[in-house]
């Protein structure tokens, strides 16, 4: 697992999730642990390492 640290879509804040490093592509949705809105999240991984994170809002 890896800690990926990048900003809240809505509130701004800085927040961490944590990424299984062993599947390479993947998509989450969690809420923020901040202001409670769910963030869709895309990551990437190539050799265990994370080279892309695409973070959005999800409109309710």
């Amino acid at each position: 697992m890896i800690e990926h640290f990048f900003q809240c879509p809505y509130c701004w804040e800085t927040i961490s999730m944590l990424f299984d490093s062993s599947i390479r592509q993947q998509t989450y949705i969690e809420d923020c642990e901040v202001c409670c809105n769910p963030i869709q999240t895309k990551v990437t991984f190539e050799d265990s390492e994370l080279i892309g994170c695409d973070v959005c809002s999800i409109e309710q």
